[in-house]
């Protein structure tokens, strides 16, 4: 009798005992959810094979010498094989391209024009612009968010007239579209210059990584092109190819009607020096195919490039303790009114410091996976000194 009235009280027992451990597991995998959720996390699922189709991939451009430059295109598929569609053309001459994406079958055209120009770090007009950032090779949601919100048409061909679009960097890595994500900033650079308007490409960390041979966010996907192209993955963006001498002509950092536009963000310490918003741009510049090292010499330089404090790395308006003193500081320096950053992740759109900042980094769909929870789109509208969120629907609100 005793024995039987034991095993039922250790059974009782261990049933608490299992229900507790696995209601606590329940709550910790609840916590520990909802804090991956609130800092951004998302999980990603169904991934479209599609993603594997590079057939028509590129077009990859280099110079073979000092008077021809080399078109690439991939051709063929895994399972028969890759080779390369290629066509030499006077480097000097006005060469006719395409862009294909195979998920959906969109090619758009564009001509290729071998003459580079730096672009002007400062813009007065007050025209409207629209700002989006760390697209990270999304072209499907990069195009869908121009056309929703009146920037491009049906046809992918510019209708913002002479506003400004501001592309605040990392619109590389992290996805399989980098090469159609470029080449279609570069049409609409083009297409908005015969039309008066202004695409402005500032360049972020994933831009400066990929340039400098760092490509641990990069898709696989990048280092068989290379190979396939008979190249180093470091060469895609290198001093001999197209698409790197146009990206390392951008800036870095740009002032617009009064605000300043950057990837990261200006640290306090930059009030210190005696600098322009042109020399700012030199320095970076001529540091772009250099990987940033820690250097004992407290200087502008390592400032500017740091990985921690420079222009296109900083995290400070969202990370560090700063006052509203600080953050002003930077903006006296350069005489302006606001910053707006990406970079560091919101979950939506917002502004800090008094309106003094504005961050604009969010969680955009991915082209090829769905991922919960559902992501969309979210851009910057300054129009007529009002500032709005404009939305993948082209729904705005007023900040």
């Amino acid at each position: 009798m005793f024995t039987k009235i034991n095993r039922k009280t250790m059974k009782k027992k261990f049933i608490r005992y299992v229900k507790h451990i696995s209601i606590t597991f329940a709550v910790l995998v609840f916590i520990a959810v909802s804090f991956g959720l609130y800092h951004g996390a998302s999980f990603r699922y169904a991934e479209n094979p599609v993603m594997m189709n590079w057939d028509k991939d590129g077009p990859y451009v280099f110079n073979k010498n000092d008077s021809t430059v080399a078109i690439n295109y991939i051709r063929g598929n895994q399972d028969d094989g890759f080779y390369l569609d290629q066509k030499d053309y006077a480097l000097n001459s006005k060469i006719p391209a395409y862009c294909y994406f195979p998920l959906d079958g969109t090619l758009f055209e564009f001509t290729i024009n071998n003459k580079i120009t730096i672009p002007k770090n400062t813009y007065n007009d007050n025209s409207k612009i629209l700002a989006i950032s760390d697209i990270e090779s999304g072209f499907k949601t990069f195009r869908d968010f121009l056309i929703a919100n009146k920037v491009i048409n049906e046809k992918l061909n510019w209708t913002f007239a002479n506003g400004h679009l501001v592309l605040l960097g990392d619109f590389v890595d992290r996805d399989f579209s980098t090469t159609q994500v470029l080449w279609f900033i570069y049409k609409l650079e083009q297409e908005a210059k015969e039309k008066g308007g202004t695409v402005h490409f500032i360049l972020g960390n994933h831009e400066l990584k990929n340039m400098q041979g760092n490509f641990e966010s990069t898709s696989p996907k990048y280092y068989h092109v290379a190979s396939i192209l008979k190249k180093q993955q470091t060469e895609l963006y290198g001093t001999n190819s197209f698409l790197g001498k146009w990206m390392s002509s951008k800036n870095t950092i740009e002032k617009i009607n009064g605000i300043l536009f950057t990837h990261g963000g200006i640290h306090p310490d930059l009030a210190d020096y005696k600098i322009n918003l042109d020399e700012v741009n030199q320095i970076i510049r001529s540091n772009y195919y250099k990987p940033y090292y820690p250097n004992p010499q407290k200087n502008i330089e390592q400032l500017l490039i740091s990985s921690h404090k420079g222009i296109a790395w900083y995290r400070g308006y969202f990370k560090d303790d700063l006052t509203q003193q600080d953050v002003e500081r930077g903006l006296n320096k350069f005489d302006a009114n606001s910053i707006v950053v990406g970079h560091t992740l919101q979950s939506k759109i917002n502004t800090q410091f008094n309106g003094k900042v504005i961050g604009i980094d969010v969680k955009h769909p991915k082209d090829y996976s769905k991922s919960i929870p559902n992501q969309k789109s979210e851009g910057l509208l300054i129009e007529n000194n009002q500032y709005y969120r404009v939305l993948h629907n082209g729904e705005k609100k007023e900040l």
